[in-house]
């Protein structure tokens, strides 16, 4: 018990200085803190540049998807009520893309028996 009360009395004291007020500026954890994020921003901006001319070339061809798409996806949308009565789509090999309707048999092995009680 003395070893633990002495580690917790030698742990606040180093911590004091952090609870100090700085009337001088920053402190040398707010400095490092500072200088580790503009050095990540450093390394990060050549991505995020590469990432906004992908995003650029990409967007002329998303709006045609939502163009062509967005009806028959919506048309889709509201034919389906719930999507956890269906397998995810797959496709076969001549590149048609179906989705099967799971069976009762399916859905009644992934509800959770609880008999109507709830485990916390």
């Amino acid at each position: 018990m003395t070893r633990f009360a002495a580690s917790v009395i030698v742990a606040l004291a180093m911590a004091s200085p952090v609870f100090a007020d700085d009337k001088e500026g920053p402190s040398l954890m707010e400095q490092g803190a500072k200088m580790f994020f503009q050095g990540l921003m450093e390394e990060m901006e050549p991505a995020l540049k590469e990432l906004e001319g992908m995003a650029e070339e990409m967007e002329p061809m998303l709006k045609d998807f939502a163009a062509e798409m967005g009806p028959a996806l919506k048309e889709m949308f509201g034919k389906v009520e719930d999507w956890s009565l269906y397998h995810p789509p797959e496709m076969l090999p001549n590149g048609d893309i179906i989705i099967r309707r799971r069976t009762e048999e399916e859905i009644a092995e992934d509800e959770p028996e609880t008999g109507g009680e709830i485990d916390l």
